[in-house]
């Protein structure tokens, strides 16, 4: 399954839960409630640990200030990702992201990420809402709705 995002990714705490469903222009998804304080939640890992992660993948560029192209594989299916990784206070605090990547992939990054022993959540950026990773998945599967 090929996955389409503007995300950002972030560390979910305990304080994050779910709240109303809300209408998007790829249908009907659980949004989350994530209080100011949760956004300040870091990764377990810090930034340098996420760029080696991250590194580690095939066709996967990074630059010592944390931003990264991911391309796919010649001769196939062609998808690519451009992402930046934020730290602070030595722990990597969320990832932007942008691009599309088949499903396994996509699971490739996010364990670079410490996931999934890390839970996360993710931001639509257009849309600045939370959505946990089931809704996440779902959302970025769909194509938009005319």
């Amino acid at each position: 399954m090929m996955l389409s995002f503007h995300i950002s990714i972030h560390a979910r705490s305990q304080e994050v839960v779910e709240a109303q469903t809300i209408q998007l222009d790829r249908g009907a998804f659980q949004a989350l409630a994530v209080p100011q304080a949760a956004l300040a939640a870091p990764f377990q890992i810090s930034f340098e640990e996420a760029a080696l992660a991250l590194g580690k993948l095939e066709r996967l560029f990074i630059e010592p200030d944390g931003s990264f192209v991911w391309t796919s594989p010649g001769g196939g299916l062609t998808w690519q990702v451009d992402g930046n990784l934020f730290d602070r206070n030595g722990r990597l605090l969320f990832v932007d992201l942008k691009g599309s990547c088949p499903s396994d992939q996509f699971d490739r990054l996010l364990g670079a990420l410490g996931w999934p022993a890390t839970p996360v959540m993710f931001q639509l950026v257009r849309e600045a809402v939370f959505l946990d990773e089931t809704e996440f998945r779902r959302h970025a599967a769909c194509e938009t709705k005319s």
